[in-house]
């Protein structure tokens, strides 16, 4: 039976379907976000700071081991996204609740670790850890984000920054050209720096470990991939965001760090590309330690294990089935690289502090 109100006032009821249609089947207000923003977001988010060690990483692997590094991280960052797109709703993929974040998401699927904790342990053991410093250091970023009206409807801000990020990435490709004309180019090899010549047996290793956390860096957008996801209209975003990573990760790859790394690796591997990357090449520690370190160890556990995690769980894989197997697998190669990753950088770091001197000019 209508109410009173709904009897008297026809307008009541054309406002109510109004306020309806304009909201999702979570209450929220309807997201409108496109294949295009969410492919602008990746893009965007891929064509940062990383690519400008890109240079460098391949100038220590060669033409060879760099080319092929750069595509295996490009096929298991877009693999691994796959996964983390469907698990955008829990329980079920279809039906189930929208997770507004990554670690929403983590917590839909393997909030059911914390329980085994006590299981295990005794409901008086310590299971949980201190979350403290990450909500200070998120909440101040947040204050400042927050100051800006409608933040979640600025998606043109993600179409300007990605046309941005392929500026500078040609403003590299151009400085490389610009070298290789000027002829003062040192000489380039398939293997990249030369033992004996450019680096001792040692560095040789150490370097290439660490070009290989630089890499990791350079494909790190999977913590955002959930919050990119939920921008994106019901039609389904599960879809739309496989697609839109197939074409950010393929892009960033094959038309700009790609791109800007061989032409910047052909301007000279001698004299370390410094006139690409000066700042780079002049060992500042913490920069290093800023892309090859944390790329090695926020690329395991953000990029593919917690995204195999979660996919085991919701799929509900056999354990020791062949797909479990390969999962895994994949988990443990991606593990041992990103530690072989993470101790080249911390060498590499130990080497540049000894000889590195905080107030002198740089020419």
């Amino acid at each position: 039976m209508k109410s009173l109100d709904t009897l008297h006032n026809p307008s009541a009821v054309e406002s109510g379907n109004a306020a309806v249609k304009n909201v999702d089947d979570d209450g929220r207000e309807k997201r409108t976000g496109t294949f295009l923003t969410a492919s602008a977001h990746i893009i965007t988010a891929v064509i940062g700071s990383g690519v400008l060690s890109l240079a460098w990483a391949l100038a220590q692997l060669g033409w060879v081991a760099g080319t092929m590094i750069l595509v295996i991280f490009a096929i298991i960052t877009y693999y691994t996204s796959t996964l983390l797109a469907d698990c955008y709703r829990a329980p079920d993929p279809i039906t189930g609740t929208r997770n507004y974040t990554y670690m929403g998401v983590v917590r839909a699927y393997l909030e059911r670790l914390g329980a085994n904790c006590f299981h295990d342990k005794g409901h008086g053991a310590k299971c949980t850890a201190s979350n403290y410093p990450y909500m200070v250091a998120f909440g101040g970023l947040q204050i400042l984000l927050s100051q800006i009206p409608n933040f979640h409807k600025l998606s043109f801000l993600s179409i300007i920054a990605a046309v941005m990020s392929f500026s500078y990435a040609s403003i590299g490709i151009g400085l490389a050209i610009a070298k290789v004309a000027s002829g003062k180019v040192g000489k380039t090899t398939l293997t990249g720096t030369v033992i004996g010549v450019d680096v001792s047996a040692s560095d040789k290793v150490w370097k290439a470990f660490q070009a290989v956390g630089d890499i990791a860096f350079s494909y790190a957008y999977t913590t955002i991939l959930i919050e990119i996801q939920d921008t994106l209209r019901s039609s389904p975003p599960e879809k739309v965001m496989k697609k839109a990573s197939l074409i950010g990760v393929s892009t960033t790859t094959v038309s700009t760090s790609y791109v800007v790394a061989l032409g910047a690796y052909q301007a000279g591997v001698e004299d370390k590309l410094c006139d690409f990357d000066n700042i780079y090449c002049n060992d500042i520690p913490l920069l290093q330690l800023h892309l090859g370190l944390l790329g090695a160890l926020a690329f395991w556990p953000l990029t593919v294990y917690f995204p195999v995690a979660m996919h085991i769980a919701q799929t509900k894989v056999k354990k020791y089935s062949g797909r479990w197997l390969a999962l895994n697998l994949l988990v443990l190669v991606c593990l041992i690289v990103s530690a072989l990753a993470a101790v080249g950088s911390i060498v590499g770091l130990i080497n540049n502090v000894k000889k590195y001197k905080p107030f002198e000019s740089i020419d």
